[in-house]
């Protein structure tokens, strides 16, 4: 993993999906290429497993990659019992994620958050909350978390919370598509949802735990990057399981292929899980080592997460003053 301290002004450029990268515009559906895409499931778990005990960084470097890192979550709060006030407070935070006592400390600059990620009721608040900001804000929609709605609502879904302020919709796609096989549908289905989004970028959510297979997995990813997704994400956060190392090599490795095959870059988000400041520099590891540092930036990389914020800010004030600090003085919202 390389040691390199960025620069604050890298943390600060503007965070809206591939606003320094040509929008993927999707390419015709290549059933040859899919069905040649295979998964040697041993060897991803084993490069997997690996990663976590051979890739670490120490002291100054640690503290410039949760930087990074922190620059790269799109907070979130997507429950049942979300108000207008408890968003107001997820943005208070998104524009300020870290102390500014703690930001000086360190020797950096004002960063903020890649996005915050609501559903479509709590955009009016977010978008209150984060006027002037830059911040953007994702929604989930398409029926999220099951994707089962009817498909027309599912399109009125996007169509009304891109009019209602949303510069990224984080979509779900239909799972059974990719159990029976029906990979066309699948392909028209993430076409229809990319023609909703209009200029606002979609990140299309996979939901890998439920999907069977590495790669079911791995075709899947390629498919609605073929569709035009902006981003592929792994997880709604509300499935058994969700974001892992094996599955995040399996896709970033189709991105990987994407790229080389199209010259389109696709950003990567693993949602679900990712809790602690250690696992999201594993997650950094992986993506330098597999795609390089360009994926490091926020237009092209994103945690969907919410408490990850907090351990990482407990492990920067751990490292200003060399002991831990109470998790409740890192509160999120």
């Amino acid at each position: 993993m390389s040691t390199h301290v960025y620069d604050p002004t890298e943390l600060a450029q503007s965070h809206l999906p591939q606003v320094t990268e040509p929008r993927n515009p999707g390419m015709p559906l290549d059933m040859d290429w899919v069905r040649a895409v295979q998964v040697n499931s041993s060897a991803v778990e084993r490069r997997a497993a690996g990663l976590p005990a051979r890739r670490s960084v120490k002291k100054e470097y640690q503290a410039a990659w949760l930087l990074r890192a922190v620059s790269c979550i799109d907070l979130t709060t997507l429950s049942g019992d979300d108000t207008a006030r408890r968003v107001e407070r997820l943005c208070a935070k998104a524009r300020q994620p870290i102390a500014p006592a703690l930001l000086d400390a360190l020797g950096m600059s004002q960063i903020t958050v890649g996005a915050v990620c609501v559903y479509h009721e709590m955009i009016a608040p977010a978008k209150a909350a984060l006027q002037g900001t830059g911040i953007p804000i994702a929604a989930v929609s398409t029926g999220f978390p099951a994707g089962l709605s009817p498909f027309e609502l599912r399109l009125r879904e996007i169509e009304m919370s891109v009019a209602a302020g949303a510069a990224e919709i984080d979509i779900v796609i239909s799972r059974r598509h990719v159990l029976s096989g029906d990979w066309q549908a699948l392909y028209d289905e993430m076409r229809a949802f990319r023609a909703a989004c209009g200029d606002a970028h979609v990140k299309a959510i996979l939901a890998t735990g439920e999907l069977g297979s590495l790669r079911n997995v791995a075709r899947a990813s390629l498919i609605c990057m073929m569709a035009g997704a902006d981003f592929i994400k792994t997880s709604t956060g509300k499935e058994s399981v969700n974001a892992t190392l094996p599955v995040t090599l399996v896709m970033i490795r189709a991105i990987r292929d994407y790229f080389d095959r199209t010259g389109f870059r696709v950003g990567y988000k693993p949602a679900g899980g990712i809790s602690k400041a250690k696992d999201a520099l594993v997650y950094l590891a992986m993506m330098k080592e597999e795609l390089g540092g360009r994926w490091l930036q926020p237009d092209l990389f994103r945690f969907g997460a919410s408490s990850l914020l907090g351990d990482i800010e407990r492990q920067l004030d751990h490292h200003v003053s060399g002991s831990y600090s109470a998790s409740h003085r890192h509160a999120i919202s």
